[in-house]
């Protein structure tokens, strides 16, 4: 149970975030999503691994380092936090419109999707390399370094598909808006569950053919 509260947290907190700073128009906000990310995860990797994201935890479930109902689990924790924290932070900020997740390219999802495969594969294989391999057991640096992936996906590349690179975040917010919301965005759910978990599954099957012997 430590674990899925702390995932709830992690997730609702990064989602909260996302969610204000987007709000606040700052050209900062890739910076502090960023952030966010990343302590969230030095305050919750010794617990549950800090995964926070449904993608990341099909990504250590193929990599071999959770079993499958404890991914599923993962899962709910951080589908709830990540709605629960849209619709919080959908409140904070008035029903500020900018809080509403669709992506900013109109008339395809081609596009959209394969952003957001491309950025979870990028955030997914980091995690993998610099919180689950032996090569790097013991590093002080994991966090930083996932935060950084998260904030230079989104700045590269957040204006084609929202930047969510993760499911709890895009349905998290979908979800949330259209309940506290307009709902408008709720039909582009989906590319925000396809893109990502995809992005996540290659991630994981990589790292398992690059690093062969790290069971």
């Amino acid at each position: 149970m430590k674990k899925l509260v702390t995932e709830f947290i992690g997730t609702f907190f990064l989602v909260f975030t996302i969610g204000g700073a987007v709000a606040s128009g700052s050209a900062f906000a890739p910076v502090a999503i960023g952030a966010a990310l990343m302590v969230m995860i030095y305050a919750g990797g010794h617990i549950s691994g800090a995964h926070y994201n449904p993608a990341v935890s099909l990504a250590v479930w193929i990599r071999g380092r959770i079993q499958p109902l404890e991914m599923v689990q993962y899962w709910a924790a951080q589908l709830i936090g990540g709605i629960l924290g849209a619709i919080t932070s959908h409140i904070v900020t008035d029903n500020n419109a900018a809080t509403e997740m669709a992506p900013s390219i109109a008339g395809t999802t081609t596009i959209p999707l394969l952003a957001e495969l491309l950025g979870t594969f990028a955030l997914a294989y980091v995690v993998l390399n610099v919180a689950t391999s032996k090569a790097t057991a013991g590093n002080s640096f994991y966090g930083l370094a996932i935060g950084f992936t998260v904030m230079s996906m989104a700045i590269a590349i957040g204006g084609i598909s929202g930047g969510a690179f993760n499911p709890a975040v895009g349905v998290g917010r979908a979800l949330g808006n259209s309940i506290v919301g307009t709902g408008l965005t709720l039909g582009s759910a989906w590319i925000y569950i396809i893109g990502p978990l995809v992005g996540g599954g290659l991630a994981g099957l990589t790292f398992n053919y690059l690093n062969p012997d790290d069971k």
